[in-house]
């Protein structure tokens, strides 16, 4: 058989896949990607994307029904669900199309197929057409990840979900159970329940939104019980009895079973990672709990071989895999660049009102020892957030008491999944809380939060 050469060969082309390849390609390096699925992997095709298209669906009939507070009429509400889900594939295919143009466009060679690493800087790729075998003296595994299922909640894509289904489901559910309320459960619990359906929340820990910080956590909860969300913190699904148009749950709170009826169930109870058939254990590649072990330039061990996004492990978001794509892309090529910070990732959740944070909790920066300055503001307190109608919301900063680095940045409301990239650019510039206090920020915006935030912490907040 015949081999063809390279000098980095890609496996997968997810966020941090076709990232690695483009940006190898850029610094002169022969590239090759190997991608069994769909160009753009799940976060383009069954993850970030489609799921903001339905979500932005969902925003705007919420808001429709709240026409009569701006002065405006709107009569015979109802949505097209088909229509939705067509959008959102639309979108998604767009977007897909998009990374096919960009690997011409910088003459990286794509072969569709599944990858097995043979031997060291040895790739054997799967086709259509028979097998290929490709070589190269670097090899990035980007792989991602898929749905966690646990034993009696497995997925039927009838009545029971996994986020796939839950993009293109085979109806509209009446009586929704979403089990784990992390960013996918919470995110598809708000737009089914912002288009009817009944929905109810259980999460194993103490609250929803686990990651987030308390008074973030705390706050979203209210909101969403708000919204007609029922939720069942330190709860567990132990089993579903399913049956031709329900499942009737048996979840354990409080140290008793209960059984509670539903007609659909969507399970997001976390992810594994995508490290079978790739011919790791063969080349003594260390895994831990189906995720490749790397140092903090992705580096696995074995050398020429390197590990990105969410076969990495955690935090799983496609912009730290991306990140880790041109980082490791870079080393290979010999330049010098910065190890991923994980703490310095931004965490965004597209519910309604929407999630964001980045850095340490205020409960985390207590436990590393950190005497700390907290600050915090509320949206009902800023000009933009009334006149847009959305007053809910708030917005909290934690400091180092003792040199004014910005440990922790959170919030819940309108637009905070734009907002937050200001403090992630402050963290990576080592901004205090001087720097930060003394920035002008423009009037009237959301924005604003973010300085008052600040100022409260320091004791100078100036509209509360």
């Amino acid at each position: 058989m015949a081999e063809t050469t390279y000098d980095l060969i890609v496996i997968g082309a997810g966020p941090g896949g076709y990232v690695a390849a483009i940006r190898g390609a850029q610094l002169g390096q022969k590239v090759c990607i190997v991608e069994r699925e769909n160009l753009g992997g799940i976060c383009l095709n069954w993850g970030c994307i489609p799921t903001k298209a339905l979500l932005r669906s969902s925003e705007v009939f919420h808001l429709m029904h709240r026409a009569k507070e701006f002065g405006l009429k709107a009569e015979g509400i109802s949505y097209d669900l088909d229509a939705v889900v067509k959008r959102s594939r639309k979108v998604a295919g767009q977007l897909s199309g998009g990374i096919g143009h960009l690997m011409k466009k910088n003459k990286v060679t794509v072969v569709m197929g599944d990858a097995k690493i043979t031997a060291k800087g040895k790739v054997s790729v799967k086709t259509d057409k028979g097998t290929e075998a490709l070589a190269a003296k670097n090899i990035v595994l980007a792989t991602g990840a898929r749905a966690r299922e646990l034993p009696g909640l497995e997925a039927d894509g009838d009545r029971v979900w996994t986020y796939r289904h839950a993009l293109k489901p085979p109806h509209m559910p009446k009586k929704l159970l979403v089990i784990g309320s992390g960013a996918i459960g919470i995110e598809f619990a708000s737009f089914y329940n912002t288009l009817g359906a009944d929905t109810t929340v259980v999460e194993v820990m103490d609250r929803v939104l686990p990651v987030e910080d308390a008074e973030i956590s705390a706050f979203a909860k209210k909101a969403f019980e708000k919204q007609g969300m029922k939720i069942m913190q330190k709860a567990m699904v132990k089993k579903l009895d399913r049956a031709k148009d329900k499942v009737t749950a048996h979840i354990e709170i409080g140290g008793k079973v209960e059984k509670h009826e539903f007609d659909t169930v969507i399970s997001a109870v976390g992810i594994v990672g995508n490290v079978e058939n790739l011919g790791l254990e063969e080349l003594g590649v260390k895994l831990d709990r189906t995720h490749v072990v790397t140092d903090e330039y992705c580096r696995t061990g074995i050398d020429g071989l390197y590990a990105i996004g969410d076969i990495a492990g955690a935090p799983w978001l496609a912009h730290k895999a991306s990140h880790e794509g041109v980082m490791v892309a870079e080393l290979i090529a010999g330049k010098h660049p910065h190890p991923v910070k994980p703490e310095s990732i931004a965490g965004c959740t597209y519910c309604y009102p929407q999630v964001a944070s980045v850095g340490y909790t205020e409960a985390r920066a207590k436990d590393l020892g950190y005497e700390i300055k907290v600050g915090r503001f509320p949206f009902i307190g800023n000009g933009k957030a009334i006149a847009l109608g959305e007053e809910s919301g708030m917005i909290k900063t934690v400091f180092d008491a003792k040199t004014g680095e910005l440990l922790g940045a959170h919030m819940i409301g309108a637009e905070v999944t734009e907002l937050i990239q200001g403090y992630v650019v402050g963290r990576q510039l080592e901004t205090t809380e001087e720097d930060l206090m003394n920035t002008v920020f423009p009037h009237p915006t959301l924005s604003e939060m973010m300085h008052e935030a600040v100022l409260d912490a320091y004791g100078r907040v100036i509209h509360m």
